[in-house]
């Protein structure tokens, strides 16, 4: 070190401790600059480091990408990913690493096959040897309710999406479980306030598990809470079910204006056919919400001309980031938006502005801080946790179903967007939580 630059060194050094120490202690001069310095360096090394091990986030997504609801799965896969990278305004690394404020959040996939039992599997191995910080997903409702019960005994956030079954917030409900997903009732609030508009009475089909359970007690309060009655007992049938004749009878035995329908997956194509076969879709009216789009031209054939409810299609919000989502969702996956990618890039967002909040505490008491009551700008609008339940209350639509042969799937006429909220449907234990909502019923009865 040349003379004159020691000379300033040790002045600097000198000046440092003075301004430290007591006014009646002595200055410290048993260090020598170069010792200094290099206490220096080092002290802001480690604060360094110590800081850059705090900082940022893993977020693991589970979903189904090779199982029975694959095509739902894959919907999360590409949206939830361009939603990371929209929130975050970076894109990710080879191992789903984005850049949040200088920080690196990772997003570490898993596909669980539509098999709770590998959902169990994919959580804890994500949990215990990845060290996630916050759970995302999943497809089945049946699987959902297994990952909340890991997501609780790990003291860890988890975001549902899309799973839709009511226990998932009613019954199922904990602190740790979000949802950017819609329930089973805002589908049917958003379907029975225009189907009994149209129609006087109804007989209804479910599949026999509880996201068929949800779906025909949620049809039943909400149509007859809009005036409509039902003149039959619910039908169940199995998930698995690719015989509906029985089924198809009873409906258009009925004597019902019109039949309603809560499915999941495959079943839906025997299911049209045979009430096609046995004249039901020329007799009755329907009211099944409309929904994926590869799907659309293979059902509801017999019904263009018709309106239902929709949870979202990519042409039927007009704001800037679904203008994105669709750009990028072509420019990526040469596809449009399909009925779940909304659902995605909300939970994706939800995450991030939650991470934001927080100042970068992933703890679970600082994000569900963060998450109960947040309202976040998505591709469907505004979203809304609600904090009572951690429901997210969205936008919802109801189409005329204008064709099916558009090679863009431009197939709706938008009648309306409506906004349901569901009554509060926790357990007995918790319903303390529900405030001034209604519960277990629209009218709370």
């Amino acid at each position: 070190m040349k003379k004159g630059l020691l000379l300033l060194a040790l002045m600097a050094v000198l000046a440092l401790a003075a301004c430290a120490a007591p006014a009646t202690a002595p200055a410290d001069t048993g260090a020598s600059d170069a010792s200094a310095d290099s206490g220096d360096a080092g002290t802001a090394d480690t604060e360094s480091a110590a800081a850059d091990a705090a900082c940022g986030a893993k977020i693991g997504l589970i979903t189904d990408l090779t199982g029975p609801l694959a095509i739902y799965g894959t919907m999360m896969e590409r949206s939830f990913m361009l939603g990371m990278e929209y929130a975050t305004g970076s894109e990710a690394s080879d191992d789903g690493t984005f850049m949040l404020d200088g920080c690196p959040v990772q997003v570490i996939m898993r596909d669980d096959q539509g098999s709770a039992d590998t959902t169990a599997t994919a959580a804890r191995e994500l949990l215990e040897v990845e060290g996630v910080d916050m759970l995302v997903g999943t497809v089945s409702s049946g699987s959902t309710a297994t990952l909340q019960e890991i997501a609780k005994e790990n003291e860890t956030v988890l975001v549902v999406a899309p799973a839709a079954a009511n226990d998932i917030t009613g019954k199922d409900f904990n602190e740790y479980t979000f949802r950017t997903s819609r329930e089973n009732y805002q589908d049917f609030i958003n379907l029975c306030e225009f189907l009994t508009s149209e129609y006087s009475t109804f007989v209804q089909i479910a599949p026999d598990y509880s996201f068929g359970y949800g779906g025909a007690e949620s049809a039943r309060d909400a149509c007859t809470f809009f005036g409509g009655e039902f003149v039959a007992d619910d039908i169940f049938a199995p998930l698995d079910t690719t015989e509906f004749t029985p089924y198809m009878e009873q409906i258009a035995d009925s004597g019902a204006d019109a039949w309603i329908v809560t499915w999941a997956g495959g079943g839906f194509i025997p299911m049209f056919q045979s009430a096609k076969e046995l004249g039901v879709m020329d007799s009755m009216g329907m009211g099944a919400s409309f929904f994926d789009n590869q799907t659309m031209p293979a059902v509801f054939g017999d019904v263009v001309g018709q309106s239902s409810g929709i949870l979202y299609h990519y042409g039927l919000p007009d704001n800037e980031i679904n203008d994105w989502l669709v750009e990028q969702t072509q420019a990526r996956y040469g596809v449009y938006p399909d009925l779940f990618d909304a659902d995605g890039m909300n939970a994706a967002i939800l995450a991030v502005e939650a991470i934001k909040a927080t100042g970068g505490d992933t703890s679970a008491d600082a994000l569900i801080g963060a998450m109960e009551g947040m309202e976040f700008d998505g591709p469907k609008g505004v979203i809304r946790i609600r904090p009572e339940d951690h429901v997210a209350i969205q936008d919802m639509y109801i189409v005329k179903l204008a064709n099916l042969d558009d090679p863009d799937f431009n197939f709706y006429e938008l009648v309306s967007t409506t906004r349901p909220e569901p009554p509060c449907l926790l357990a007995d234990d918790m319903q303390a939580r529900c405030g001034d909502l209604p519960v277990g019923s629209l009218s709370g009865e």
